[in-house]
């Protein structure tokens, strides 16, 4: 856990500069900045935790195509709902507060399913 937390940290560290930078400054959607997020820190997190982390010696495909469904699931999953979710809690809200606070409750449901994921389906 302590391993998969540095990682973790380190993923998230660029993937929020990625993903608010891409929102707020460049003016991309939520779901383009969010996704292309997971899509460039997902490479590092691969081999971080598959070598770091979770220690995992193997290689296939199987495994490469069991983190890319792990990830997929896990952003659909955490993007879907915080998005909604924060629409609720945050109606009086403008669009660009909502958003940008539906990308950091979005972040910590993946984390939290992508541990899960990793843990026991990718790396098991």
């Amino acid at each position: 856990m302590v391993r998969f937390l540095i990682v973790g940290c380190i993923n998230t560290a660029v993937g929020t500069c990625i993903m608010f930078g891409l929102y707020n400054l460049a003016h991309w959607s939520y779901w383009l900045s969010s996704a292309a997020n997971y899509t460039l820190t997902s490479i590092l997190s691969f081999f971080l935790n598959k070598y770091f982390t979770f220690q995992s010696k193997t290689w296939s495909f199987r495994e490469v195509l069991r983190f890319i469904l792990n990830i997929a699931v896990c952003y659909f999953l955490a993007y879907g709902a915080a998005k909604p979710l924060v629409r609720l809690l945050l109606a009086d809200s403008t669009q660009v507060i909502r958003d940008n606070v539906s990308m950091l409750v979005g972040m910590v449901l993946f984390t939290c399913c992508n541990y899960i994921g990793q843990r026991f389906f990718t790396f098991k």
